[in-house]
């Protein structure tokens, strides 16, 4: 009886040993295994860096795109300043001055009638008084243009100040330009300064040759009156008279 009961504990023994021993290869569910597959991953990791250059490269198109857009603003961009006003206000007043002229207007047509009437040929016909008044009204008209000349050019010299303070500025933004088109406007502003500088330099030159030339034509006029002066005074019949006088008046 004990020996049958020591053979079937044995064999019970070894029916668990050998359940323990096949229980680990019974498969397990498809869910639980993982499987690590470094060809894939390698793939995977190369796809990202791919994109993720795409992308910095992206970035770095749109931030170029950026600073042109910011380079073009900068070069469209107006000059704040501007001295038109200035030198506008600098050539009417010369032009002002030149304009005030006395007896004789800067005009081509007027020009030809005066001198057709004061500084022509002396009238043969004409009365010593009105030879006298010819000769006085070219005289005015001598000391008027020298007196214009000397007007403009006070007015030119007026406007150096005005102008020494228009070039600073210009040149100022100029120099802080910050873009294209402000440096530009600011040049054109500079060229439209010299043309006003050489309009008042016309200005002054116009206006002391006027004042030569009619001192020059007055010269020549009194000349002309001279000759037919004198001729009247040689004519006979009609030149120089003596007739008595008395020095001291009450005495017999």
């Amino acid at each position: 009886m004990t020996l049958h009961r020591s053979r079937a504990a044995r064999f019970a023994v070894a029916l668990l040993s050998a359940s323990v021993a096949i229980a680990p290869m019974l498969p397990m569910p498809a869910h639980a295994i993982i499987v690590f597959d470094p060809t894939n991953y390698a793939q995977n990791v190369l796809q990202a860096a791919r994109a993720l250059q795409q992308i910095t490269n992206q970035i770095t198109s749109l931030q170029n795109e950026a600073q042109m857009l910011i380079n073009q603003a900068r070069n469209l961009a107006s000059l704040p300043y501007s001295s038109l006003q200035q030198l506008q206000q600098s050539v009417q007043r010369t032009q002002q001055l030149l304009g005030q002229a006395q007896n004789i207007a800067y005009d081509v047509q007027q020009v030809d009638r005066i001198f057709q009437q004061k500084y022509s040929t002396a009238s043969m016909s004409a009365s010593d008084q009105q030879l006298v008044a010819d000769a006085r009204s070219r005289w005015q008209n001598t000391v008027g243009g020298l007196q214009d000349a000397m007007r403009v050019q006070a007015g030119v010299v007026g406007n150096i100040d005005t102008n020494r303070a228009q070039m600073s500025a210009l040149v100022g933004a100029s120099q802080s330009a910050t873009g294209a088109l402000q440096a530009t406007q600011a040049g054109n502003q500079l060229l439209a300064l010299q043309a006003q500088q050489l309009a008042d330099l016309t200005a002054v030159v116009a206006a002391n040759g006027r004042a030569q030339a009619l001192s020059d034509a007055e010269r020549a006029a009194a000349a002309e009156q001279g000759r037919e002066q004198r001729r009247r005074f040689l004519t006979p019949g009609t030149g120089y008279q003596p007739g008595s006088a008395k020095m001291f008046y009450g005495s017999n």
